[in-house]
């Protein structure tokens, strides 16, 4: 049974395509649902330019969750919204065993097969790495 959804979150179209069949299923099943995006810092990170970009988007990701908490709610799921900063199918992974999480749901990113292939995706790293199901929505 399905009692805690993660919903991983980079305000991209599939993300939030992601984030509706992600309310969709909460209610249907009755589920928390925690919202999870993550700033990356630049490598190699320079002190002052690490603090702007991850403030900057932590910013960014909470004025965004401000409308997804408003779309949660008028669907009748009450969602918990958090910031991470780190390489996100680390922090994904991470969160989803801190919360006992049952199911992750996330966006598929369209990256050509070539960089795909170089760089792996975000996706198939969460999906090899996490204790639990993973949906990926186009």
């Amino acid at each position: 049974m399905v009692k805690h959804l993660l919903l991983a979150y980079d305000a991209s179209p599939s993300a939030q395509k992601a984030f509706e069949f992600a309310v969709e299923l909460a209610h249907a099943l009755k589920a928390d649902l925690y919202v999870l995006a993550v700033a990356r810092p630049p490598e190699p990170a320079d002190d002052v330019e690490t603090e702007a970009i991850i403030e900057n988007a932590t910013e960014y990701f909470e004025a965004q969750f401000a409308a997804l908490a408003a779309q949660a709610a008028a669907a009748g799921v009450q969602a918990k919204f958090e910031v991470a900063v780190g390489h996100p199918a680390e922090q994904i992974v991470h969160l989803a065993e801190k919360h006992s999480i049952d199911h992750i749901v996330m966006g598929h990113r369209g990256k050509t097969f070539f960089r795909r292939l170089l760089l792996g995706s975000v996706s198939k790293q969460v999906i090899d790495h996490a204790h639990c199901t993973v949906t990926v929505v186009r």
